[in-house]
């Protein structure tokens, strides 16, 4: 199949303020429609033709990952009460097995969900939650079998092994118990896959409605608190949020407010010893850290600070424990981690070596515990598990992610550059590569990006990528604005109204690898995801000479006409990060950067588009709709092709075999595009 698929043209025409638009693949939303179908399914057949090549490279990349992945693997065991639950994979197995045992780490293992079991006759299966009750005797865990986040709700008995009589479809798979053991709360979708109901069920029978959230512009969603006290019905848009708790004793217990939302202001609440802690954004655009006795959250004049507002450091999270807190603060790009005492105030941090590295906050269950887990990983580190004994203040190694074809973080320099954006605005951008790199502008380079909704993308190590390293590559990351990584401030300025600065970030990061002789434009490849693929369709737009080959990931490159329709998933919730495009402002704005409105008859880069067909949060057919666009359009003879997972959604494969197999195929094309092979 040498020649590419090409969509029918059928104008859809459209008008806002006085701009007439002309949509002519609109027609490629008709799911149900057999002419669509084809259409994906012969983009999918000339993928794998014009790929065809390139299987000698697949199966090699397959192989390579296969062997710097220890199959058979354990996760570090995390006690509650007297269980210690763990996960497990086996070689050849394609799902985790979630387990425990019962008083020790030496006592007989306990099975209590094989999702490989589960997921038999599936070409598709993700479990969105294991809860287990606070007995111990119960799980309940959703499945989702086709990828589109919406989770069928079920309750098994670990003693039998039997499930019970609950079988909830259409929820979030978000679930909280009761201490009772037999009640538990649960949210459900609406119309648009929204979770904005929360329901009780008591397994003795009856269920009931315990709040409905109205505003289709927030989420609902479930927590409870470290001390199991309470348990929190959090409210939330992308700029608001809104606290309820009940009474975690009381199986019939009624949401109390907390504070009623204020737009613009998030908080979150957590308890701990007859006090609310209070994390928020209140005259504090980095957050700030309150506390109030629980008697008195309702008297504003009762709240004291105990973290102020920093201008240079984001208060990202916080864990309350009997006598500690953890902030967890974000500070030039990093997350670093900070210990209170609370029986004196005094603090201290945990230190770390590397220049540019990352930290996760691990399963803390236990309120009482004076250990810390967490983990640490750099763009040359593998992933460790740590616990941290607070008062003596020394890290124990658990476990460090394994690479069994070896790894050796010596034969590898990370390090921080800074580049200078158009506004003058110094951008991070994070790299790694083999040691003995000469700066000649030869090497062949991956930049990776991101930028939405404050969401950070930490340097972190990946054995996959090792296989680009060790091809010579320079793997980097662009820290654009919009993402989270210098706090709220470098969110916000990068999106509504300044959502450009994201894309004139991620050019100038491009530009700086350039000048430093790292790389140059036919040796530069580029790659994001989601919010990412925008970033990626925006810049081949503005630049397509920088770059010589590009891979989008479910990418959000419709933008105009998805805000312009409320019914779709996320829509409407996204008018605080994007703008509401009924407004003329937001209108124009939106028109100026959304990739398939700005296609130009011009040469781009060689360009690979995954999507998902059962995506909810990137419809299938903005990728579908970009790639009929740019094979109109475009004036060059690259390679472009479309690749939908017709069995799957957002996040691509489950399998995780089938997952590596996926990215073999994009590391395969990006270097085949650059002259690699076999």
């Amino acid at each position: 199949m040498s020649q590419p698929p090409i969509a029918a043209r059928r104008p859809h025409v459209t008008e806002h303020f006085g701009l007439r638009r002309v949509d002519d693949y609109f027609w490629l939303r008709q799911r149900d429609n057999p002419e669509v179908i084809a259409y994906l399914e012969a983009e999918n057949a000339y993928a794998e033709a014009m790929m065809a090549h390139t299987r000698p490279l697949q199966e090699k990349l397959y192989r390579e990952f296969l062997s710097r992945i220890k199959e058979t693997d354990l996760s570090v065991p995390v006690r509650r009460d007297d269980y210690y639950y763990y996960s497990r994979t086996l070689q050849g197995l394609a799902y985790p097995i979630f387990c425990r045992k019962r008083g020790s780490l030496e006592a007989e293992e306990e099975i209590i969900l094989d999702v490989n079991a589960l997921a038999a006759g599936h070409d598709y299966y993700d479990i969105g939650t294991v809860a287990v009750s606070p007995d111990h005797k119960l799980l309940a865990y959703g499945e989702d079998t086709d990828g589109s986040e919406t989770y069928r709700l079920r309750v098994k008995d670990l003693a039998t092994g039997a499930l019970l009589d609950v079988d909830i479809p259409n929820t979030a798979a978000d679930v909280e118990w009761c201490l009772n053991s037999r009640s538990f709360y649960y949210t459900v979708l609406d119309a648009s896959k929204r979770p904005y109901r929360v329901l009780r069920r008591h397994l003795d029978g009856g269920e009931e409605l315990i709040y409905e959230e109205p505003d289709e512009a927030f989420f609902v969603r479930l927590d409870h608190s470290k001390d199991r006290r309470y348990i929190y019905i959090s409210l939330g848009s992308h700029v608001t949020s809104e606290e309820h708790f009940l009474d975690a004793r009381d199986p019939r217990a009624t949401p109390v407010l907390f504070r009623a939302r204020e737009h613009g202001v998030e908080y979150s609440i957590e308890h701990r010893e007859g006090e609310f802690w209070i994390l928020t954004n209140k005259d504090a655009v980095n957050f700030r850290l309150l506390r109030v006795p629980a008697d008195r959250y309702a008297d504003p004049a009762a709240w004291q600070e105990y973290i102020p507002h920093r201008e240079q450091t984001k208060i990202e999270d916080i864990e309350l424990f009997r006598h500690h807190l953890v902030a967890y603060l974000r500070d030039q790009g990093l997350l670093k981690i900070r210990i209170f005492d609370l029986r004196d105030d005094s603090w201290h941090d945990i230190a770390f070596d590397e220049e540019v590295y990352a930290t996760f906050d691990e399963d803390n269950p236990d309120y009482h515990s004076q250990v810390l887990r967490f983990s640490y990983t750099s763009l040359v580190t593998p992933r460790r598990v740590y616990d941290y004994d607070i008062a003596r203040r020394e890290k124990r190694l658990l476990k460090e992610q394994e690479v069994p074809a070896g790894h050796d973080p010596d034969d590898y320099v990370s390090r921080r550059l800074w580049a200078r954006a158009p506004d003058g605005t110094a951008v991070p951008v994070s790299l790694v590569h083999k040691k003995g790199l000469r700066l000649d502008g030869s090497n062949p380079c991956l930049l990776y990006g991101y930028g939405a909704y404050g969401i950070s993308i930490d340097p972190g190590f990946s054995p996959t990528r090792l296989s680009l390293l060790e091809r010579g590559f320079v793997f980097a990351i662009a820290h654009v604005r919009g993402g989270g990584e210098l706090g709220e401030p470098w969110k916000n300025a990068g999106k509504l109204l300044q959502k450009a600065n994201t894309f004139t970030d991620f050019i100038a990061a491009a530009e700086h690898l350039i000048a430093e002789g790292y790389t140059r434009p036919d040796r530069l490849a580029i790659m994001g995801g989601s919010a990412g693929g925008l970033l990626i369709g925006a810049v081949l737009n503005m630049r397509p000479d920088l770059f010589h080959c590009a891979v989008a990931q479910v990418p959000f490159v419709d933008v105009l006409n998805t805000m312009l329709d409320p019914s779709l998933p996320l829509t409407v919730i996204e008018y605080d990060e994007w703008g509401n495009p009924e407004q003329e402002e937001y209108f124009r704005a939106i028109l100026a950067y959304s990739p398939c409105d700005n296609v130009k008859a011009q040469d781009y880069p060689h360009l690979l588009i995954m999507a998902g067909f059962n995506d909810p949060r990137v419809q299938y057919w903005e990728p579908a709709k970009w790639c009929a666009k740019l094979r109109a359009t475009k004036t060059d003879d690259n390679l472009l092709l479309l690749k939908t997972n017709m069995d799957a959604g957002h996040g691509g494969a489950s399998d995780r075999y089938q997952a590596l197999k996926e990215l073999a195929f994009e590391y395969a094309f990006i270097l085949d595009r650059l002259g690699f092979s076999a």
